[in-house]
């Protein structure tokens, strides 16, 4: 991953400039699209599952928005101080450390980001492969396929990028939508039973009774499927007046989300039963089988492939912008630093990322080693907050935008960032404790190679 590559060859990259095409739409767009996957079409039964009231399940979806706005509002912040490309990568390094920063990047790019483009990418082949039925080598060749096709279109340009997410994520919201408004015009096919629709409560078995501790562990699986609120900020230094604009696409785009999960969740409890919901593994189609009939299995696996590819997309084009910023610090090879002369994108940090998770959908290694370091996620973003609090005592920290509520708004960030780490370190000590190892074996790494770069960029990289 690392090697120094010829100050020139560096150099040369710059003489093209990254394109400042991604307007307000495209900005929100990417926010919405990006975190409306495949989470939604299928979460919702692991979080009724774990909360044994209707109310107590909006309470999750709602919790869960709010802390995902907290979070979105600190990042809305630290992009409009630092509206560069690399978004947390640059962040981290700014109130902490480069070395800090490099452990974020080198986690992207081995197991986070890329891991986190061969899961959708696989979830998007299981769907397509509804209507073209393939064994496994298929759906992989599905996967991977879907990867290359992205990432020549974000290759070629980012308003080609910005305008496929743009329409991708209008359709998707479009779609969920029409679906809220058919079920509730149109309702279930089959009566529910209406005392326990009534009272919404949950048929608990008595040797798991409901506790206080299952709220908060539904919030976590909530919050995960909000994931990716903070990718629009990799994209900064391409963002049309990026200090006003990544804040406004920011808060607006978790508030649209947080209004369609609501929303969807009230349509599937309108056509079924909490008890269904708690047990379906594909709860979005079997609320459409209720209002449609067998019909809306199709229906909502097209859905899912347009909102898993819009997902995609977006991931795709947020992910190069970080590896181009650790390459432009000399933290990954030279030659990534490199901006298209026609495209005007950083192509080359595009093609590293796209063969790398090609690599890692093709050998199926995907699964474990992201299942393994993804929650090390919430440890930079405990980071992040932090760092926000100790940058504001900085003589020359001076953001275009500050997040409302502060310090409360941060604390409690990082707070809620400290209990998704410490619950998963509990829940599963070996298996966290492998993803932890992961991400900090880049730190000898990281020093191993400022021992091979010269004395004045060493100490700029220290």
């Amino acid at each position: 991953m690392l090697a120094s590559g010829s100050a020139e060859g560096v150099c040369a990259g710059f003489r093209a400039m990254l394109s400042r095409s991604i307007t307000a739409l495209h900005a929100t767009a990417l926010v919405v699209g990006i975190i409306i996957g495949a989470s939604i079409f299928v979460q919702p039964s692991v979080i009724t599952g774990a909360v044994p009231t209707v109310g107590g399940v909006y309470a999750v979806w709602i919790v869960s928005g709010i802390l995902t706005l907290f979070g979105a509002l600190i990042a809305a912040e630290l992009a409009s101080a630092y509206p560069r490309a690399g978004g947390v990568y640059v962040f981290l390094r700014e109130a902490f450390s480069p070395a800090v920063a490099f452990l974020w990047g080198w986690a992207m790019f081995w197991t986070m980001h890329t891991g986190i483009i061969a899961v959708i990418a696989m979830v998007f082949a299981r769907y397509i492969a509804f209507f073209f039925p393939v064994g496994d080598a298929g759906l992989r060749l599905f996967a991977v396929a879907g990867v290359i096709v992205l990432t020549a279109v974000n290759y070629v340009g980012v308003r080609q990028g910005s305008l496929v997410q743009t329409t991708l994520t209008i359709l998707k919201v479009a779609a969920i939508a029409a679906i809220i408004v058919v079920a509730f015009v149109v309702g279930p096919r089959l009566p529910l039973n209406p005392p326990r629709l009534a009272q919404g409560v949950l048929p608990q078995p008595s040797s798991t009774p409901f506790t206080a501790s299952q709220f908060p562990l539904a919030v976590v699986a909530g919050l995960f499927a909000f994931g990716g609120w903070h990718m629009v900020t990799y994209a900064a230094e391409e963002t049309q007046e990026p200090e006003r604009t990544i804040p406004r696409a920011l808060w607006s785009g978790v508030l649209i989300v947080t209004a369609c999960y609501i929303a969807l969740n009230a349509a599937y409890f309108h056509v079924l039963a909490p008890e269904q919901i708690a047990n379906s593994s594909r709860v979005a189609a079997d609320a459409a089988d209720a209002v449609l009939g067998h019909g809306g299995a199709a229906l909502m696996s097209a859905l899912v492939v347009i909102s898993t590819f819009g997902a995609l997309n977006g991931v795709i084009l947020s992910g190069p912008r970080a590896y181009l910023a650790m390459a432009r610090d000399r933290l990954l090879v030279g030659w990534a630093a490199a901006i298209h002369p026609r495209f005007r994108t950083p192509h080359r940090a595009i093609l590293l990322q796209g063969v790398w998770a090609v690599v890692l959908v093709s050998t199926g290694t995907y699964r474990a080693l992201f299942t393994r370091v993804v929650y090390t996620e919430w440890i930079f973003f405990a980071l992040m907050a932090a760092g926000l609090i100790r940058l504001r005592s900085r003589g020359t920290y001076n953001p275009a935008y500050r997040v409302w509520g502060y310090p409360v708004v941060p604390i409690m960030f990082v707070l809620s960032s400290a209990y998704i780490v410490v619950n998963q370190i509990i829940h599963d000590p070996k298996e966290s404790a492998v993803g932890l190892l992961l991400v900090l074996a880049g730190l000898p790494i990281y020093y191993l190679w400022l021992r091979n770069l010269s004395p004045s960029t060493a100490q700029h990289a220290d």
